[in-house]
């Protein structure tokens, strides 16, 4: 894999998944702008969430029974559509429609991640899947910033007609400039759905994907839920300053980016742990948000940090155990990531109108604390993953 095709690839996955949090920064405006209360903001977020959910279930396993290259392409067609719906949506229906859809078809990340795994020689498998899933960070951390930007200049519609843009362009070089998925067997889709059921059963499987829900869920709480406060008493920030806290997460994400090379040298569990309890550790200077900025930046950064460490072990970990059905796993491993990110913004913005900051801090450290307990619980089953996959190829 050359450095060009790990580039696209990060692109790639940086503006599929930027199509369903790059509102976060904006919820305020897009409220207003299409007359939703305060206590139903979350829902903008919440609902691509739900599409992803439903991408991962029903197209993601399509990646082990189709070119995946040719999927990429598709996918990310479709993508645009859904923010372009969006960006011309006169009322919240067609937004959710157009926020719904773009989720739904922004799994093209979870395709790349596999293909991405597909063909990397296995030494290397873990620094190729750091370097992609970068650009997920990126794209969910980045595109706040340039969000804000956007959003200042032109209204938060511009947003989405952007990664309607970009999201077309990507669509055109990968279908031309990323190799050929040759593989010497492939699996039928009822088949690769079968796969998938069965995966919920492997003690493995079930304890990274716990993991990744109680992890996402804190992660979706603090992205979802930071702008309101910060755009009030004692702040009053603008989008656009409000948006460049996707820089202090970023610097925190690219920070972990050495994760994959530790799961390459075996410590994949250990990475695990350590992170875990920084993610926990960060909710304590997270919310100080009311009083603090500066421990509210410490925050920021130590949380991303966690977040993509975990994220890229517990890839590594999962796509090692089943290395033959690479995109069924990943697809039902984001299965707990889009519940998880999905319950975190829309109970936030819930709790924050209710308890104030309080709500939502109590709320992140809780599930910082379960995924922890989780990961303590599920530890010594890891040791033995690497002999699970062939009990899951599909016959």
């Amino acid at each position: 894999m050359t450095w060009r095709t790990r580039l696209l690839l990060a692109v790639v996955c940086g503006v599929a998944v930027a199509s369903v949090y790059a509102g976060q920064p904006v919820l305020g405006p897009m409220g207003r702008d299409l007359g939703v209360p305060v206590d139903s903001l979350g829902w903008f977020v919440a609902t691509g969430q739900l599409g992803y959910l439903a991408g991962l279930v029903l197209l993601v396993p399509l990646g082990d029974v189709l070119d995946r290259r040719r999927l990429i392409a598709a996918h990310l067609a479709l993508v645009a559509t859904g923010t372009a719906t969006t960006a011309a949506a006169p009322v919240a229906w067609a937004a959710y429609s157009g926020l719904a859809a773009a989720g739904v078809f922004a799994v093209v990340v979870q395709i790349t991640v596999a293909y991405t795994a597909s063909i990397s020689p296995s030494a290397e498998r873990g620094r190729n899947l750091g370097i992609v899933t970068s650009g997920v960070v990126i794209g969910i951390l980045g595109a706040r910033v340039i969000a804000g930007v956007l959003a200042d200049l032109w209204g938060w519609r511009s947003i989405y007609l952007t990664l309607a843009i970009l999201a077309t362009v990507l669509a055109l070089l990968s279908l031309t400039l990323l190799p050929a998925d040759a593989r010497q067997n492939t699996a039928r889709y009822g088949q690769a759905l079968r796969s998938l059921r069965r995966l919920f059963a492997q003690p493995v499987f079930l304890g990274r994907g716990l993991i990744a829900f109680f992890l996402f869920a804190s992660f979706g709480t603090l992205w979802s839920g930071m702008a309101l406060p910060l755009a009030g008493a004692p702040w009053h920030l603008s989008a656009a300053q409000i948006g460049l806290f996707g820089v202090a997460g970023l610097a925190g994400a690219l920070g972990a980016a050495r994760s994959g090379r530790w799961g390459d040298a075996g410590h994949a569990r250990r990475v695990t742990g350590i992170a875990l309890a920084l993610l926990l550790g960060s909710w304590a200077a997270i919310g100080q948000l009311p009083w603090s900025m500066s421990l509210l930046i410490l925050g920021v950064i130590l949380l991303d940090f966690a977040v993509q460490a975990v994220h890229v072990s517990n890839q590594h970990t999962l796509t090692t155990a089943y290395p033959d059905r690479t995109s069924t796993t990943i697809g039902a491993y984001m299965v707990f990531y889009s519940l998880g990110s999905a319950l975190g913004a829309a109970a936030t913005t819930a709790l924050l109108d209710a308890t104030g900051w309080l709500g939502p801090t109590v709320l992140g450290a809780t599930l910082a604390l379960c995924a922890l307990a989780t990961w303590a619980v599920t530890a010594d089953a890891q040791g033995g993953h690497r002999c699970l996959g062939s009990r899951l190829q599909v016959r």
